[in-house]
């Protein structure tokens, strides 16, 4: 049946394709998606699929009923887009200004999406449910999947899968890693208040400038002598702004930055030390602070067992050389949320392909990826909820 399956979902190729492209023609950044919900619920409804629309607020989640009982599967794909210019030389470039798909969601969706269709045409030989979740708002703190759970998008499901096309993998290379795979991103910011005056006479000010600079380096510090070598961490600091003049002391300053981290002993330990260096800083400069640490999606959790069934089914579906285990990302995905509450296994598809562009990284404005990769995304997704269902059937 399966291969019937694969010829099924190259046939509809053309139509994914047209999909994707419309979608990234009209491109919704984050907690402004309401045209692309729309057209998701639509194609699934066609379909003869419940759907539940608002999920979390602007998620989609369409169910799909096999002709026999059995356990419960969700796949997820995301959809929003970034604010971004395309300035790509493409016939589907992004037609909103400032606005572009440059991460790749619209390929989830539209493989996503054509995954649907093909099972659909079979379900009565499905044993067991499938659930798609298409999520609003992941490139956003805080992104939609925690939202969409509190909803109930993962009522009943056993396990979740989900994948993401990566524009650095050769198109038709499938990327999997087991446990640890991504760091939470966590943000913080740091409000310096001194005292303002003119640049001739620092000496009646509280300069907050020259005590920012100085805990900028001292940030530094956190991550090379106050965390285990044995562990990962990343601290950045991405924003420093104050002062308008070059002969005017401001009264304060804003710093803002980025934490990256695997293990929660260590994001624990990255707040608080940011904390105590800031006061130390601000104390000795006679200075008062405000700091805020915003906790993002915890690191991602590919469950083993789940990551050795999507290697073994992804070397059935793709030339065998071609499935790598991948060192664990220091990028951050709220998938985290959902594998909180059930098992599952997020993998990763190449998309790059030279000979058509596709070369440039995530979130740069010439983004774009070969669009073969929904097919990759698609077999392995198929491939992967079959084997589950069929043998949890056993």
């Amino acid at each position: 049946m399966i291969e019937k399956i694969f010829t099924r979902l190259e046939e509809i190729y053309p139509e994914t394709v047209r999909f994707r492209r419309d979608l990234h023609m009209h491109p919704e950044i984050s907690f402004q998606e309401v045209v692309t919900p729309q057209k998701i619920a639509r194609f699934l409804i066609d379909l003869g699929i419940e759907v539940r629309t608002a999920v979390g607020g602007r998620g989609v989640v369409g169910i799909l009923r096999g002709g026999k009982p059995g356990k419960r599967v969700a796949l997820r794909a995301d959809f929003d887009a970034l604010p971004i210019q395309d300035e790509k030389d493409v016939s589907y470039k992004s037609t909103i200004s400032g606005a572009m798909h440059a991460c790749g969601h619209d390929v989830h969706t539209a493989a996503l999406l054509s995954v649907a269709k093909v099972l659909s045409e079979v379900k009565e030989h499905i044993s067991g449910e499938i659930v798609f979740i298409h999520q609003h708002a992941e490139e956003l703190t805080p992104g939609g999947a925690k939202a969409m759970i509190e909803d109930g998008c993962l009522d009943g499901v056993d396990v979740i899968y989900g994948a993401h096309v990566m524009s650095h993998m050769p198109v038709g290379e499938v990327g999997i890693c087991s446990e640890a795979f991504s760091t939470a991103a966590d943000e913080f910011e740091i409000e310096i208040h001194g005292k303002g005056g003119h640049g001739s006479e620092p000496h009646i000010t509280v300069d907050p400038i020259v005590a920012g600079c100085q805990l900028v380096m001292n940030l530094q510090q956190i991550v090379s002598r106050r965390v285990d070598p044995q562990k990962s961490a990343v601290l950045t600091v991405g924003s420093f702004n104050g002062g308008q003049a070059p002969n005017v002391i401001p009264d304060s300053v804003k710093i803002r930055g980025t934490v990256r981290t695997f293990d929660e002993d260590v994001r624990d330990l990255m707040e608080a030390s940011i904390g105590k260096m800031t006061k130390a800083v601000c104390d000795s400069a006679d200075a008062e602070y405000d700091y805020t640490f915003l906790r993002d999606a915890p690191s991602m959790w590919n469950d083993p067992d789940e990551t050795s069934r999507v290697e073994a089914v992804a070397k059935t579906v793709v030339d065998s050389e071609k499935v790598n285990r991948i060192a664990p990302m220091m990028g951050s995905e709220d998938f985290s949320y959902y594998q909180q509450k059930v098992k599952g296994c997020y993998f990763l598809v190449g998309g790059k392909n030279p000979e058509i562009n596709a070369v440039y990284p995530h979130h740069h404005p010439k983004f774009d990826v070969d669009e073969q990769a929904m097919i990759t995304i698609g077999k392995v997704f198929i491939a992967t909820v079959l084997d589950y269902l069929s043998k949890e059937a056993e």
